[in-house]
């Protein structure tokens, strides 16, 4: 659906986009992530064909997007981070010009404010002027209007940006749903809903592509075991801090205490899982042992490793 290849962005001297390429496949939802300026939102905008690129080429459906640019736009539908809209239209007002505009046929009209109206939960509002609506609302009309001409692509930009936690369970649940219908490329920075929602994901930083894969294999990628926890009863905790700290894999160790109990924050090292090591050194030592476990890599670690890969 999209085949991004060796895509440019300069602006003077700056190269906000430098060479990236990527592809996305029918029925894909993947994520885009990178920090502010990373060229996120720039990267999208040329996909869109709002944006020419200083070199480089995007295709989507086949098209050209710069070549067969009214073509390729038949195929997408583009919601930005600030949605623009006429505060003083009423929604379903809002959606039939919008729909006109994007060469809804008007025998259709009708039927497709009614689907997108439907699909988005905007019943209850459909005649209030948009002006009038919560943030919330007038999110779901951004995406009701990316969707208005039945759109094979979706490019969505920080679509829950300033809503509340409900609010974004509810467009994180609407954008799911739309997975049976099309292709979606989605920034955001809330990235458990990335884990939620999203079959792959890409991350973007200072222009370039720095990771490109399913959640569970980028978090495989940093860390099997991730960070540790040892609960156990040591007659000395430093000099038990040490010894663990020799087990292979073992990157790091943290001691607190719990009354009689010692609590050990262990972390792994990129790719090992010295778990089973551990609780043979707790063996070796003959420390009683109430607990040992372990919380996965996250999402969140694993953007921080690639985004700030260069400070370590």
């Amino acid at each position: 659906m999209i085949k991004v290849e060796q895509l440019t962005k300069r602006y003077g001297s700056v190269t906000a986009v430098d060479g990236i390429g990527f592809s996305v496949e029918k029925g894909e939802i993947v994520g885009f992530l990178g920090p502010n300026g990373a060229g996120k939102s720039t990267t999208m905008k040329m996909i869109a064909g709002f944006l020419p690129p200083t070199s480089g080429r995007a295709q989507v459906a086949g098209l050209d997007v710069f070549r067969e640019s009214l073509r390729a736009r038949e195929h997408i539908g583009y919601m930005p981070e600030n949605v623009p809209l006429y505060p003083d239209m009423r929604v379903s007002e809002y959606l039939r010009y919008r729909g006109a505009l994007k060469g809804v046929p008007g025998r259709r009209m009708k039927e497709r404010v009614g689907d997108v109206v439907e699909l988005c939960g905007l019943s209850e509002v459909e005649n209030t002027i948009i002006g009038r609506l919560s943030k919330g609302y007038r999110q779901r009309v951004g995406l009701a209007d990316a969707m208005i001409h039945e759109p094979d692509l979706l490019i969505l930009d920080e679509p829950t940006i300033g809503l509340d936690p409900n609010q974004i369970r509810q467009v994180r649940d609407l954008i799911r749903s739309l997975k049976r219908h099309h292709t979606i490329l989605l920034s955001t920075h809330i990235l458990p809903e990335v884990e939620m929602v999203c079959s792959r994901v890409i991350i973007i930083n200072k222009g370039r592509i720095e990771a490109m894969d399913t959640p569970q294999n980028l978090r495989a990628r940093i860390g099997a075991a991730g960070h540790i926890v040892l609960d156990a009863r040591v007659s000395d905790p430093r000099t038990a801090a040490a010894c663990l700290r020799k087990v292979e894999g073992v990157s790091s160790v943290s001691v607190r205490s719990d009354g009689e109990w010692t609590i050990f924050s262990i972390q792994a090292g990129a790719g090992a899982d010295p778990r089973e090591a551990i609780y043979a050194c707790a063996v070796a030592q003959s420390w009683p042992v109430r607990e040992l476990s372990r919380s996965p890599v996250s999402l969140e670690q694993v953007f921080a490793e690639v985004t700030h890969a260069e400070e370590h």
